[in-house]
């Protein structure tokens, strides 16, 4: 699975999206290759994505994209991380 973390320039909170969206998935035992994009980016790199996390803010400025964006309210929080990540294969 495909993870792309992103923020507004690519290179704060989405490495920290990053490095919590890498755990949840170890926890979830699934095989995900998690990246990082800032907005400018993100639109060509969902392209071979299957999973967005984003803020609400920056999910609406994507768009419509052809892959799942999913909101992450904190970027910290590996709960609600984990939720996210197993809702995504699940349905």
């Amino acid at each position: 699975m495909k993870i792309l973390a992103v923020c507004g320039m690519g290179i704060g909170t989405s490495v920290l999206l990053k490095s919590n969206a890498e755990r949840a998935a170890q926890d979830l035992g699934l095989d995900a290759d998690v990246e990082v994009a800032d907005i400018g980016t993100a639109r060509g790199a969902a392209a071979g994505a299957d999973l967005v996390l984003t803020s609400a803010e920056l999910a609406a400025e994507l768009g419509d994209l052809p892959v799942r964006v999913t909101v992450i309210d904190n970027f910290v929080d590996a709960e609600e991380i984990r939720r996210a990540l197993s809702e995504a294969v699940s349905g």
